[in-house]
């Protein structure tokens, strides 16, 4: 009702101040002594009236519910509608004033005396500021409701990117039922932890630390409990050994990261940014994904001052997190941190490795050692979790038992409390577990059961174990025969054995189709074992409760205990399982997606579970590991080669499918380490294995189906893989691609940068490489997995330069702007700029010893550099021209530089000039030391190398041969050898005393620039950088005809529709007819035009259409006689393909912007362009003139050309058939992707023929292949 009120007063005032308004206007015109103030009245009437339009349009929009303010508005409409009222009807002429109009007198007096008109003015403009400002408010609040909306949209499309670590939460299910801190015990150290937090002043790093079972997962469970209620908490994540999500770090960061983003929601914005710039940015290494989503989002949220509370990150048992490295790495990013209101508490076994990675971040953590608390005070804390615990025991047995069975209320009483006391102090663990064990009806009564424990009772830490565990575990043969018993442990190692060694928990189903067991074999094993493993009603993971009772079982000491597991039998026990489960399940297309185009990120995830259930995926990720555990030694015909040659594929599948395949090279790799010294037949498998992994990870990782045909058609023919599992490939293939025979030097192809590469470097400990490019980005790739470490931006320019330091450590780079960095290889961030001089850097290097670092200026100076941040410099001068590189020597504290055909040697000490070596006929090109640091070598453009003394500057060699210039040189190790490459192609090998050549090597050839197919496709013509055409036999690949006779280059040929003549043209400016039979040249055309670098026959092949490189022009001759008929222009520089319609009424080209351009016979314009997403070099038209045939694929046109019209820009066809993508990285058909071409194959040029496809490779081998004329299926 209040709402309603509002809205007719609104309508009311806003009729009365136009009214008000009007009148004002007319007193304006007639009285002349009240200006002033019927101005001002005029003005607070019509500001009036806007401010209740603009309220009457919020009141009647879609908000109009959410405006709370605005519908309490009826005091200051009310008194605007009486104000306004009172206005008009003084204002408002009376009759008789109107009459007094009538016969010429002054109609019109103003009504209101100056007090009375400024308290009208007063009162209208306090309601008008009423109202402004309740709008404000209003509109303020909805703004602030969409940001919220927008954050929260933000918030869950985060939330629906990251990879969560199931379980990893302190508030997981998997921690649902795991203790936390009673009242009155640890208050000390709690007390202790939460000033920590609060003091600005403490260390980022808070590390608690104890023996096994001191109670560290209660004490951090019960902070992140109170730190989540009072707001503090950021995130947790309690590590788990033996489950894969929570025992490494491959889901931490991004569990970390969507934590964060739900308790700190401002964290959303930049997290979507980043995901969205890198979509791939959680398969990159931990570092760059710490820095990436936690750091650079905490620095780019502005912290409210308002707010001091720190973010607290709970981390819990670092010890149970598999890969020492990682728990090194975490610590240590963690100490680097730079928000300073983030606060990481970390919990441990005080073990080595953790250890030593504390003391190498000292100064940035506070600690903790439970175990060495006062017994005093532990003893006090778990007498009173067993008083609890005890107590609500004896409650529940006793609500549940007849009244002559129930405890009595003092049970067990004051002194068998103190003795299980006494036997758990400092373990809490036995508490917690003895309390589960005298729970557990299954095994007794409460009271028989504290009988069994209070027999152990012990004081050394082995005997507490004993006393913990002992109990329960002989409850599950008590009272059999010898034989029943050896039945039971023998059941209890395949079950438990395999559960404290899976590297990941399973389900109880998933256990039982592992282990083939029956649900009901399976539980009856483990319902006696309810206090020491966590088995849930439903289908989650049975987990071990706590890592003592794995210790325990696997204690080499207690292996006469009958329980004692051997850990290499139950690992062989599991990866001949394994091994069972993948042969049984594995298959091709396991998912049946039928499609070999298809991304793995389209198959639904339950799609996935379904055709691989849970057990299948541990057993493919794992199945190597236990292999190696166990100790297991794989043979040539054994189960792991026979498995191999028969599901090797199929086995990459389904790591694809699970986003896993980035592990099978680490997989293979523990194969490989396993297998017994020789060559055999399994170690030759393994290695082919690994070669086909690294060449196609990104493919294998995004399509899995492109195993089958892309994997294994582009593999060497010698390839193993590719022979035993050639079937895939035929099914696919009519005609299938002619590749190398064997693998050659390059192992993996590094994408990732957007534009050339211009440089790279491996680092000395050869773990990684760093490459620069022209998209002025430097990346960090590790060597051993081909992943991307860091992607460093600063430069504004394209990179000529990568270096790194002798300890690995840092990095240097330089642009061509000549500016220089240092960057950090462990954080990924710019520690120095190198460029604070007017000149450019032309070049740096390190020192032996990574403290110095030198670089090269173009203005004639070399300067030298400490690397640390504050790090002086030193220039030295004597060069007469711009310096061109620097190298150190490894010995003797020399520096060699050079400068047009001069190098000069300094000492780093000083910067002394020490020798001054000339020789050189023309520009040196490398100088390189050896490594004693007696020799230098120099390469130059006059085709030499020359040897020198450091010493004495005595040049010893002068070394000859090389048939160009010399592009760089380096000595071998032992300094007895030099290498030489050269422009001529060839590298040459030097015995460094002798000056001898000891080897030419040969073998790089130069690469096909032109193609083109005959009608009938059993021809191909294909021309290089040479003057000649060759012509080949499609079937055979024989060179049938070499055609001789052009002066220059040949930049294109064609063969006529009859496939009887082949046009050529050239850089001779000529294009040349040849007859295919004997070879003769029957036309040569010449005319007033450039370089041609396209030509075309009409289908009757009367016609030739030529395209000029020089103006863009397009000129149609005739065949029989070589008249130039017709000429066409057009807005190009250049074109590079044409063609004639079937009926000669249409011609085609395309230009050098990738434009498809038609023009009609008689037309002098194009009447249409057709731009296309893949850059198309040669086109043809189908007959009927329907399609466009491109080397990319078809276009369909349809009824899109517009014979009558002006040129049309027309929309992107719909291609057909096979055609390539826009990146030239797949071969489609239609709409879908059919084939991927791995970059030595993505050919600039290709011809695409119906259903076949010639291409080059990149070391200009001509492939042509053959596929389905239908759209090819799996």
């Amino acid at each position: 009702m209040e709402a309603l009120g509002a809205a007719v007063n609104i309508l009311s005032a806003i009729d009365l101040s136009a009214k008000v308004g009007l009148l004002c206007l007319e007193y304006a015109k007639a009285v002349k002594n009240a200006q002033t103030e019927i101005a001002q009245l005029h003005r607070e009437a019509v500001e009036l009236e806007k401010a209740l339009t603009d309220m009457q349009s919020l009141l009647e929009g879609a908000d109009k519910e959410k405006l709370k303010s605005s519908q309490r508005l009826n005091g200051a409409l009310k008194d605007s509608v009486m104000q306004l009222q009172m206005l008009e009807k003084r204002l408002h002429p009376s009759t008789s004033r109107k009459a007094m109009s009538r016969i010429g007198l002054r109609a019109l007096k103003w009504p209101f005396e100056s007090k009375e008109i400024d308290l009208f003015i007063t009162n209208l403009r306090k309601n008008k500021d009423i109202i402004l400002l309740t709008l404000q408010v209003d509109q303020t609040a909805l703004l602030l409701e969409v940001n919220s909306s927008l954050s929260s949209l933000d918030q869950k499309w985060v939330l629906s990117r990251l990879q969560i670590a199931a379980g990893a939460s302190f508030d997981s299910q998997a921690e649902e039922h795991n203790p936390t801190c009673l009242p009155n015990t640890r208050v000390d150290l709690l007390n202790q932890i939460s000033e920590w937090v609060k003091d600005s002043n403490s260390q980022k790093l808070f590390w608690l630390n104890g023996m096994a079972g001191t109670g560290k997962s209660t004490v951090a469970r019960t902070l992140a409990q109170s730190f989540s209620q009072s707001g503090h908490l950021g995130a947790s994540f309690f590590f788990k050994r033996g489950e894969s999500d929570r025992d490494g770090l491959s889901k931490f960061v991004s569990t970390i990261c969507a934590q964060l983003v739900e308790s700190r929601p401002t964290l959303a914005l930049h997290i979507k940014a980043t995901i969205d710039s890198d979509p791939h940015v959680f398969d990159k290494t931990t570092r760059e994904q710490f820095s990436k989503m936690i750091v650079q989002a905490f620095s780019s949220t502005t912290e409210d001052p308002r707010n001091s509370n720190p973010t607290v990150i709970i981390i819990d048992a670092l010890d149970e997190c598999v890969r020492q490295e990682d728990v090194e790495l975490i610590i240590h990013l963690f100490s680097h941190l730079e928000p300073s209101r983030i606060k990481v508490f970390l919990t441990s076994r005080p073990e080595l490795h953790i250890r030593i990675s504390f003391n190498s971040v000292q100064g940035t953590y506070d600690s903790f050692t439970l175990h060495e608390i006062p017994r005093l005070t532990i003893y006090h804390d778990i007498s009173i979790f067993l008083s609890h615990e005890l107590a609500r025991i004896r409650m529940g047995y006793n609500l549940s038992v007849s009244e002559d069975r129930k405890l009595p209320p003092d049970w067990p009483g004051e002194l068998k409390v103190q003795t299980l006391t006494e036997m758990a102090v400092p373990l809490f663990i036995f508490a917690a577990t003895v309390s589960r064990f005298l729970a557990d009806r299954r095994l007794g009564s409460p009271n028989d059961q504290l009988q069994e424990v209070l027999q152990y009772q012990a004081e050394s830490r082995a005997s507490q174990l004993d006393a913990t565990y002992l109990p329960i575990l002989n409850k599950l043969v008590s009272g059999l025969w010898a034989k029943q018993k050896e039945k039971v442990i023998k059941r209890f190692r395949e079950t438990i054995g395999s559960i404290i060694i899976l590297r990941s928990p399973l389900s109880r189903s998933a256990l039982g189709r592992m282990l083939e067991l029956s649900r009901d074999v399976l539980d009856g094993q483990l319902e006696m074992l309810h206090s020491v493993l966590d088995v849930p009603p439903d289908d989650s993971p049975v987990r071990i409760f706590h890592a003592s009772f794995r210790d325990f079982l696997i204690d080499p000491e207690k292996s006469e205990n009958w329980f004692w597991i051997d850990t290499k039998q139950a690992h062989r026990y599991i990866a001949l399982r394994c091994l069972n489960l993948m042969e049984k399940n594995l298959r091709k297309d396991i998912c049946n997606i039928n499609r070999p185009g298809t991304s793995r990120l389209s198959i639904q995830q339950q799609v996935i579970n379904v055709c691989l259930p849970l057990e299948v995926q541990y057993s493919c990720l794992y199945w190597a590991h236990h292999i190696c555990e166990a100790g297991m030694v794989p043979e040539d015909d054994g189960d792991v080669h026979k498995f191999l040659s028969r599901h090797f594929l199929h086995w990459l599948e389904a790591l694809s499918l699970t986003g896993l395949s980035s592990w099978a090279p680490k997989i293979i790799q523990d194969l490989q380490s396993v297998l017994p010294v020789g060559n055999t037949n399994l170690a030759q498998l393994l290695q082919d294995a690994m070669r086909l992994t690294l060449a196609n990870l990104p493919i294998i990782d995004s399509h899995p189906l492109q195993l089958y045909s892309s994997v294994l058609a582009f593999a060497p023919k010698n390839s193993i893989i590719r022979q035993l599992f050639q079937r895939y490939m035929l099914e696919l293939f009519s005609l299938v691609p002619e590749t190398q025979d064997d693998w050659d030097g390059c192992l993996q192809v590094l994408e990732g940068h957007d534009n050339w590469v211009t440089c790279v470097s491996f680092s000395e400990n050869s773990k990684i490489l760093a490459s620069g490019s022209n998209d002025r980005t430097v990346r960090l790739w590790l060597v051993d997995s081909g992943q991307c470490l860091w992607e460093l931006h600063g430069h504004e320019r394209p990179i000529v330069s990568v270096t790194f330091s002798q300890d690995s450590k840092l990095l240097a780079s330089v642009s061509e702007d000549g500016d220089a960095q240092l960057w950090s290889v462990e954080s990924g961030k710019c520690i120095k700029e190198l460029n604070r001089y007017d000149d450019w850097v032309t070049s740096v290097a390190f020192s032996f010893g990574s403290r110095l670092i030198v670089s090269t200026r173009q203005d004639q100076t070399i300067r030298l550099w400490e690397t640390g941040n504050e790090g002086s410099s030193q220039a030295y001068k004597g060069h007469e021209g711009w310096v061109e590189n620097v190298v150190l020597s490894p010995q003797s504290g020399l520096a060699a530089s050079y400068s047009d055909n001069i190098v000069h040697i300094w000492r780093i000490a000083n910067g002394q000039l020490l020798r001054d070596l000339r020789g050189h006929a023309d520009r040196v090109t490398l100088v390189s030391f050896s490594r004693d640091s007696t020799l230098l070598a120099s390469s130059s453009y006059d085709k030499t190398v020359r040897l020198w003394r450091t010493d004495n500057g005595e040049c010893t060699q002068k070394l000859k041969g090389h048939d160009d210039s010399i592009l760089s040189v380096t000595f071998s190790p032992n300094t007895r050898f030099l290498a030489s490459s050269s422009y001529d192609g060839t590298v040459r090998l030097w015995k460094v005393d002798t000056g001898e050549c000891l080897q030419t090597l040969e073998g790089h050839v130069r690469f096909a620039t032109s193609m083109a197919f005959s009608a009938d496709s059993k021809r191909l013509a294909t021309s290089s950088w040479e003057e000649f055409i060759r012509l080949w036999d499609v079937s055979s690949g024989i060179c049938t005809q070499i055609f001789e006779g052009h002066t220059q280059s040949v930049t294109a040929v064609v063969f006529s529709s009859d496939s009887r003549l082949i046009a050529s043209s050239s850089h001779d400016r000529s294009v040349r007819l040849w007859r295919v039979d004997d070879g003769q040249c029957i036309r040569t055309l010449k005319g007033n035009m450039g370089p041609t670098t396209s030509v075309a026959f009409s289908i009757d092949s009367m016609f030739v259409a030529l395209a000029s490189s020089s103006d863009g022009s397009v000129s149609v001759w005739r065949v029989d006689n070589g008249q130039c008929i017709k000429r066409y222009t057009y807005n190009a520089n250049s074109v590079k393909s044409i063609a004639f319609a079937a009926d000669l009424t249409l011609l085609a080209c395309i230009s050098d912007f990738g434009t498809i351009i038609l023009w009609q016979n008689e037309a002098s314009q194009p009447i249409q362009e057709i731009t296309v997403s893949a850059s198309p070099s040669h086109l043809e038209f189908e007959p009927g003139n329907d399609h466009i045939i491109t080397d990319t694929g078809s276009i369909c046109i349809h009824g899109r050309i517009l014979s009558d019209e002006s040129t049309t820009h027309a929309p992107i066809p719909h291609s057909c058939g096979y055609h390539m993508s826009g990146d030239r990285c797949w071969l489609m058909w239609q709409e879908s992707k059919i084939l991927w071409l791995p970059a030595s194959y993505r050919a600039r040029r290709s011809i695409i023929l119906g259903s076949t496809v010639a291409t080059t490779s990149t070391s200009g081998r001509l492939v042509i292949f053959r596929l389905p004329d239908r759209e090819p299926l799996q």
